[in-house]
């Protein structure tokens, strides 16, 4: 399937219209890989399993600026949970791809201007989208921010599922590869879906591609409602027997992509990954659940056993008030805090200022499990 980019001929983006989902008009959320910038929707590539339909806006298929990118990342530093250095960062990862054409001079723009404030904060861009030598060169020329380019790979061969030959993420890891120094690469493998791109080929490709990056995190799928009804709009049958509110990834594909890539750095967390491209530690505290370590290199268990420590009562009281959360509520452990009735925002916002996880009581992570649905799984 080719897909129709005759928008690049455009100068610049038209705006937003006025009646897109509420939920897009707000630019800034708080993920569980950092607090998200989105002042641009719309994509055309058509990724069946994309989170945009969970967001009303998969129809929309020439992206449009919601805002400028200097009141962009004005709004996104001005963010009540917002810390210069601290919070990690992700841009254009929910309702477009960062490097399309004409979205990627946005993408630039934003980034240059954070750096331009000499905010050193770790810093995410997800894309399956074409890379170029000049790009990277770009790119290159950011002095503070901690930058990684997530390339999304699958593999997979569906039309209906995916229409973006996976071969497009291959060149660009080759450029990166070729042309970064400063910028670091991860190979994101996902969605893996069992029985449709975790066979013995997939996972050598899988294998011979990570020689390419910085680093290789796999993740499994969002079988929301949205999705599910969307694929069966377009005649694909249930990938899953049931949909699920965390990503499903069946526990023997999970050992099947262990044993293929072992030897090489590889991770079931995106953090965990971007913490060993750039040599630090992971910014989730996942060291805490220790059975999440037990397939990640020896030198980087080792920058996270050196800095996890059980947060003091105090500070994580004063976060709590700054989240509005009731602090009577929570139960502290080596492994986490348990909180009650929370949202994603304030519990990410409280993990990624102390470097500890921070689970809601109303959504339990059950051991071995990685924070995984239960499909698949004992």
């Amino acid at each position: 399937m080719t897909i129709d980019l005759k928008w690049n001929r455009m100068p610049t983006l038209r705006p937003a219209p006025a009646d897109i989902p509420a939920e897009l008009r707000m630019v800034v959320d708080y993920r569980k890989s950092g607090l998200s910038l989105n002042h641009v929707v719309g994509c055309p590539l058509d990724c069946g399993y994309c989170v945009r339909h969970l967001f009303g806006n998969f129809s929309m298929k020439q992206p449009r600026l919601v805002m400028d990118d200097l009141e962009a990342v004005d709004r996104l530093v001005g963010h009540w949970a917002f810390r210069p250095d601290t919070t990690p960062l992700q841009i254009f990862n929910r309702a477009t791809d960062p490097f399309l054409p004409g979205v990627k001079d946005h993408l630039f723009a934003t980034l240059e201007e954070l750096d331009r404030r000499r905010l050193a904060n770790p810093t995410l861009v997800i894309t399956r989208w074409k890379i170029e030598p000049d790009d990277v060169a770009r790119l290159e020329k950011l002095k503070y921010l901690r930058l990684t380019v997530l390339i999304t790979w699958s593999g997979i061969e569906d039309d209906r599922i995916e229409p973006v030959a996976s071969s497009i993420a291959e060149n660009s890891m080759k450029v990166l590869k070729a042309t970064a120094v400063r910028t670091k690469s991860i190979l994101y493998w996902r969605p893996v879906i069992a029985g449709l791109n975790d066979s013995a080929q997939h996972l050598e490709r899988a294998r011979e591609l990570s020689s390419l990056t910085d680093a290789t995190v796999f993740t499994g799928l969002f079988h929301r409602q949205e999705i599910r009804d969307y694929f069966r709009d377009v005649g694909v049958p249930d990938l899953y027997p049931s949909v699920a509110r965390r990503k499903i990834l069946p526990a023997e594909t999970e050992q099947r992509i262990i044993a293929a890539l072992a030897g090489r750095p590889l991770f079931r967390k995106t953090s965990c990954g971007v913490a060993y491209a750039h040599r630090t530690a992971d910014y989730n505290g996942h060291f805490g659940i220790r059975e999440i370590c037990d397939i990640c290199p020896v030198e980087q268990i080792e920058r996270c056993a050196s800095s996890h420590r059980k947060p003091d009562l105090a500070m994580i009281s004063k976060l709590a008030q700054l989240a509005q959360l009731d602090a009577t509520t929570m139960d502290v452990n080596e492994r986490r805090i348990e909180v009650q009735g929370s949202t994603e925002q304030q519990r990410y916002f409280m993990q990624h200022s102390l470097n500890f996880q921070v689970h809601d009581r109303g959504s339990p992570h059950f051991y071995g499990r990685h924070g995984r649905a239960e499909v698949g799984w004992d």
